[in-house]
């Protein structure tokens, strides 16, 4: 399978978790990878797939996430982040 040549000269960029993101970083959501109920909650918290978001804060090494949504702060607990995957925008 031949990748098309304007792929080709993009930058690959990575997926990562919301807790590997850091402090101050701007990056899209990719997937809200929980439970059905998780992301009906994530979603009411105006967290969502295609959503840019930026991380202002975690409180300690497990602690919650303050995110930036739509100029509203928002906390997740970590294990929540941990499933959250973002792509970094640059």
């Amino acid at each position: 399978m031949r990748v098309p040549e304007e792929r080709r000269t993009q930058p690959l960029r990575h997926q990562l978790s919301l807790t590997e993101l850091e402090t101050g970083q701007t990056a899209v959501i990719v997937s809200l990878g929980s439970g059905h109920g998780a992301r009906q909650r994530l979603r009411s918290l105006g967290i969502l797939e295609g959503q840019r978001i930026r991380k202002i804060s975690r409180i300690g090494k497990v602690g919650p996430v303050v995110l930036l949504v739509d100029r509203a702060q928002v906390a997740i607990g970590h294990g929540m982040a941990k499933r959250i995957l973002v792509q970094v925008h640059e």
